[in-house]
């Protein structure tokens, strides 16, 4: 019998620091919701997670229901989160529009890259309650579309691999914007890591297996 224990979910470290998204996320805004809201998200899934290895272990039931959608909701903020920190960068850095394949891609898609900005903001700016704008690239018709994904885990298209997100839940914002969705959508333009977006997208492009 295999008797090592199992992994369990990290919150993931910062490629920046607290600081560096100012002046579009301040370092109280960023602290708050990597190390709090994040870190929430992790430590839910993990107890869920040892929770349902522990009725397992002991041959006990719990509520599968109520468990699944927990575990669906929080695992899904985790994982949502970790795309959101690794597509950002300090202003210093970040291009005012996307880069290479990526570029491209958007502009035969949308048109041009005003216009996918245009919808990817009325789409974000239009998530009810809590949620999501995402990105996502279809291997089979080779085509971009937006997502727009209510809190963690509903409307969410299957098999859509995600490639851009904005957090558009009020812990996003509220310290540095208050109720000000789309004053905080303006500013993640500025901000966004192109490069590495780009760099994700052509590995996503080379995963289609034949």
């Amino acid at each position: 019998m295999n008797n090592m224990a199992k992994e369990l979910y990290k919150l993931p470290p910062l490629k920046y620091g607290y600081a560096d998204l100012e002046p579009y996320i301040s370092e109280e805004q960023l602290r708050i919701h990597h190390d709090k809201h994040h870190q929430g998200y992790v430590n839910n899934t993990n107890s869920l997670m040892e929770m349902m290895d522990k009725a397992r272990k002991d041959g006990t039931d719990f509520d599968y229901k109520a468990t699944a959608k927990a575990l669906a909701f929080n695992l899904g903020g985790h994982v949502l989160h970790d795309y959101f920190w690794w597509e950002m960068t300090p202003a210093s850095n970040a291009s005012k529009e996307p880069v290479g394949d990526l570029a491209d891609v958007i502009k035969e898609d949308f048109g041009s890259f005003e216009r996918f900005k245009k919808e990817f903001t009325q789409i974000a700016s239009g998530v009810e309650g809590s949620g999501w704008a995402a990105v996502t690239y279809c291997n089979d018709t080779k085509r971009l579309g937006i997502m727009q994904i209510e809190k963690h885990n509903v409307n969410v298209v299957p098999d859509y691999p995600i490639l851009m997100v904005l957090d558009v839940w009020e812990h996003a914002y509220y310290i540095d914007y208050k109720n000000d969705r789309g004053k905080f959508i303006e500013g993640f333009w500025n901000i966004i890591n192109w490069e590495e977006i780009d760099r994700y997208f052509k590995k996503l492009q080379s995963m289609k297996m034949e």
